[in-house]
């Protein structure tokens, strides 16, 4: 008997022991980039980072609100970095506009897990043209590389 129970077997009863280690941090950018064309199905809205801004950050505010996600396009890795910032921004409500101008690294480093599971839904790939320029997106992007 335990507190009064019956355990059954006549005998007393032994612990559960489990793993409680936290899941593994999804990288914010490790995956994310690829060659133009192969991010997504073909369905899927693709976005020119060359955009204005002020088009991107209206992109940016209606995608959130989808289940679709998009692709980006860029070969520039700071415009890489500011639509990721945007996106962000754009999910948690923040000044998008102001993310793509001045992408705070601080922040996007200390995203927790569901909020980066969050963004890696919506920004489904960053497409880019030539193995160069996929090498300046992935550098400017490793600053975020934390998990």
């Amino acid at each position: 008997m335990v507190n009064g129970a019956q355990t059954g077997h006549g005998s007393e009863a032994e612990p559960v022991l489990i793993s409680l280690t936290a899941p593994a941090r999804r990288s914010l950018v490790r995956g994310l980039v690829c060659d133009t064309g192969s991010g997504a199905q073909a369905g899927v809205p693709r976005l020119s980072a060359d955009r204005p801004d002020a088009e991107i950050a209206d992109f940016l505010a209606g995608i959130v609100h989808t289940d679709t996600g998009f692709v980006a396009r860029t070969d520039s890795g700071e415009r890489a970095l500011a639509i990721v910032a945007a996106t962000v921004a754009a999910l948690c409500g923040e000044d998008i506009r102001l993310a793509l101008a001045r992408p705070d690294i601080a922040f996007l480093t200390a995203l927790k897990p569901p909020a980066v599971e969050a963004l890696r839904g919506v920004l489904l790939a960053i497409e880019t043209e030539a193995a160069e320029a996929a090498e300046a997106v992935i550098g400017a992007l490793t600053v975020l590389d934390v998990g």
